[in-house]
């Protein structure tokens, strides 16, 4: 039978829910259990489509397209299980569930309510498709005491109940802050969060305590008496210096073995945790290092690059070597030169993105990296981008650009993507349509030129990856492209749509339309970012 565990969060936001999640998902697999992952999020926005990534971190994007919280990223990466449409869920999408089903007249004339109606929607997300799943781990997003979030606690309360006896868990991160003038460890955030929890119903089975040092006994003790758990549940989850670490350090500290207390398993087997002892040890040691820049308009919150990034120091693991990132915004190259920023870096990435600003800074970037020989790696957006300034600078086109700056270009090289076939179904979209879920999203087939680079990295010529985009390179300038030395080297299956391009006579030039870092993970690393790491540790060894 399935089990459910609940991580709920207090005190503070980004305490690491999402981590935790992830690398409690990580350790029963490593005991052997299937798992599965869901994040709740109490916001009411449908999706987080069209949030900013400065509020919001990255959208992350599953296989059969649905936009998710960057939390399922984690879980992916931890696990190696796929997210589905069905593994998050906002209030937004359940009010629109529900008041679609009430103007349709399903509820027969009664009043909705959010107890039972919202309630019973949540209850019924958590627990549809768990079939043959051993352990749901499902996420509460925010913190204990926010309006929004209470139908999710209320929800979860209710599963408590419902379910057999002992086939629940709950787990509840909060914070121990160090304050440095008592010189003390303080444990009353913790007791009133737990408190908050408990007034609305839930007893915490285990408690997480987030904080930069160990917790001395005395403290463990008096957190286990007052919040009325045990003393071996009061688990200490303390900054570690690289977030792989964190399944043995919460594995040392007893998580997992708290978790299978709860339920009653007391003959697991031991966790096999030898890939990620090696993984770190990696990271701690490397043989190397490489500086890549990340030239991108949302530098200054790294969370909009979350998938980027680990994807960066996946290809670092790969090739043994620590990847150092220097962030540049985007527009420094609209007033500077790029010399004085770009000359000591060993690769350049121009991440995806959307909108005219900055645009003219990662074109610069992408023409630095192509005459200077730098390796390139241009993503979705950033492809676009390479694609213009190869035509502007190399084909003669001074007027190439995109129609998202320029609605009437006299050289359109990246248009608004208007059709596409989905599920042998022709859909239309319109300029100035709904901006949520008007995108080409989840994974897409794309066809490989055979003798490419990119045939040479992927090792086959067929692959899937996914997207998230409106607009696409013109393929009508496919030819002067060519033959300016910028080939098409992957496009859909039918051939009407560019997914990749390269520059054979560079040391290593690729851009591709989709995005490549969603399914890249510590323990397979994907071979874009892995050759790209290695392309780069081949120009550092020629300074």
């Amino acid at each position: 039978m399935t089990r459910y565990i609940f991580i709920t969060g207090g005190v503070v936001s980004s305490l690491g829910k999402g981590l935790a999640s992830a690398a409690l998902g990580a350790l029963l697999q490593a005991r052997g259990f299937s798992v599965r992952l869901r994040k709740l999020d109490p916001y009411l926005n449908v999706d987080p489509g069209t949030m900013s990534p400065i509020q919001h971190g990255e959208v992350f994007v599953t296989d059969d397209g649905a936009e998710t919280d960057l939390d399922l990223g984690h879980y992916e990466r931890f696990t190696g299980v796929p997210a589905t449409q069905g593994d998050n869920i906002t209030t937004g999408r359940i009010y629109q569930n529900i008041i679609t089903k009430e103007r349709r007249g399903d509820y027969l004339g009664g009043t909705v309510q959010v107890i039972p109606h919202v309630t019973d929607a949540i209850k019924e997300f958590v627990l549809d498709g768990n079939e043959g799943v051993d352990f749901v781990l499902c996420e509460i997003g925010g913190t204990v005491g926010d309006i929004e979030g209470l139908p999710f606690f209320e929800a979860i309360r209710q599963l408590g109940n419902d379910l057999p006896r002992g086939m629940t868990c709950f787990i509840h991160l909060t914070l121990m802050p160090f304050i440095p003038s008592a010189g003390e460890m303080k444990t009353k955030p913790t007791q009133h969060s737990v408190k908050e929890l408990r007034s609305i119903g839930i007893q915490p089975d285990i408690l997480m305590c987030r904080c930069d040092r160990p917790i001395p006994t005395g403290e463990k003790r008096k957190i286990g008496l007052f919040c009325n758990v045990r003393e071996s549940a009061v688990i200490q989850a303390m900054d570690v210096d690289t977030i792989y670490d964190v399944p043995h350090a919460y594995h040392l500290e007893g998580l997992d073995r708290e978790v299978l207390s709860v339920f009653g398993i007391e003959n697991a087997e031991t966790p096999k945790l030898k890939n990620w002892l090696e993984l770190v040890k990696v990271l701690r040691e490397p043989e190397g290092e490489v500086t890549i820049a990340i030239v991108g308009k949302y530098t200054g919150l790294k969370d909009a690059y979350k998938s980027l990034t680990e994807a960066l120091t996946h290809g670092g693991i790969a090739n043994k070597v620590g990847v150092k990132v220097k962030w540049l915004e985007s527009e420094i190259f609209e007033k500077e030169d790029t010399v004085q920023h770009l000359e000591n870096v060993n690769g350049i990435l121009v991440p995806g993105g959307f909108g005219e600003r900055g645009a003219e800074g990662k074109i610069a970037a992408a023409n630095f990296a192509r005459e200077r020989g730098i390796p390139y790696f241009g993503i979705c957006f950033g492809m676009q981008m390479a694609v213009i300034e190869a035509l502007r600078n190399l084909a003669g086109l001074e007027d190439a650009t995109s129609t998202e700056f320029r609605a009437n270009a006299p050289e359109p090289a990246v248009g608004l993507m208007t059709e596409w076939m989905q599920e042998n179904e022709l859909v239309k979209r319109r300029d100035g349509g709904d901006l949520g879920g008007t995108m080409r999203l989840g994974a897409y087939d794309a066809v490989l030129t055979e003798g490419s680079k990119v045939a040479e990295i992927y090792g086959e010529l067929t692959i899937s990856e996914r997207h998230r985009h409106r607009y696409e390179v013109n393929m009508a300038y496919r030819e002067q492209l060519e033959k300016a030395g910028m080939i098409v080297s992957g496009t859909s299956p039918d051939g009407l749509l560019p997914e990749i391009v390269e520059i054979p006579d560079h040391p290593w030039f690729v851009g591709v339309q989709f995005h490549p870092e969603l399914k890249s993970k510590p323990l397979d690393p994907h071979p874009l970012f892995n050759s790209f790491i290695e392309a780069a540790l081949a120009q550092s060894r020629l300074v």
